[in-house]
């Protein structure tokens, strides 16, 4: 395995997008990846998406907030709107970091219960720090039944929301995220 405290995070990115926004919320992704940083020493990130061309700006950001994206192709549904359901490539990713011993242990953020099998998968190999979810209303029974610890994002809002940007200065206010 990689030296002691080399974790990775692996994100739902709609799952995340959509479970703070539910809350009334915008996540601040640079004080998310700092969050992951301190609390569990993540030291490498991905965020699974659905590709949209005229989203680069948010990917670019996203990368210089020091996530690595894994993108799907999007499929249109018939009313017109798309899904780009990246579970598979989520898992698969996982399964691949484990067995090529890249990581000691492995952050799950998403309250999707498609992940259960994965979350059990991690936790009898004892490598599951946690599973941390965006929104405690969606988070499946298959999630909340692991035997393992559950946090909630919305119990970490003051750290992680986008903060308004000061008039005088226009800077974003900082804060400790321990």
């Amino acid at each position: 395995m990689k030296n002691s405290n080399c974790n990775y995070a692996y994100i739902d990115g709609n799952n995340l997008h959509k479970g703070v926004k539910d809350l009334g919320w915008i996540i601040d992704y640079f004080r998310l990846r700092s969050w992951l940083i301190q609390k569990y020493q993540v030291s490498r990130a991905y965020i699974f998406l659905g590709y949209v061309a005229g989203n680069q700006r948010l990917y670019e950001k996203l990368r210089r907030s020091g996530f690595v994206l894994v993108f799907k192709s999007l499929t249109y549904q018939a009313e017109g709107k798309f899904k780009g359901n990246c579970d598979a490539e989520l898992v698969l990713q996982a399964v691949v970091d484990y067995y090529e011993n890249r990581f000691d242990g492995a952050i799950l953020i998403s309250g999707d219960g498609d992940f259960a099998c994965l979350a059990m998968f991690l936790l009898t190999k004892k490598v599951l720090k946690t599973i941390v979810v965006p929104n405690k209303r969606s988070c499946s029974y298959l999630i909340k039944r692991i035997q393992t610890r559950l946090l909630f994002l919305n119990d970490f809002k003051a750290k992680l929301v986008v903060k308004r940007k000061s008039p005088r200065y226009g800077k974003t206010a900082q804060g400790s995220f321990s």
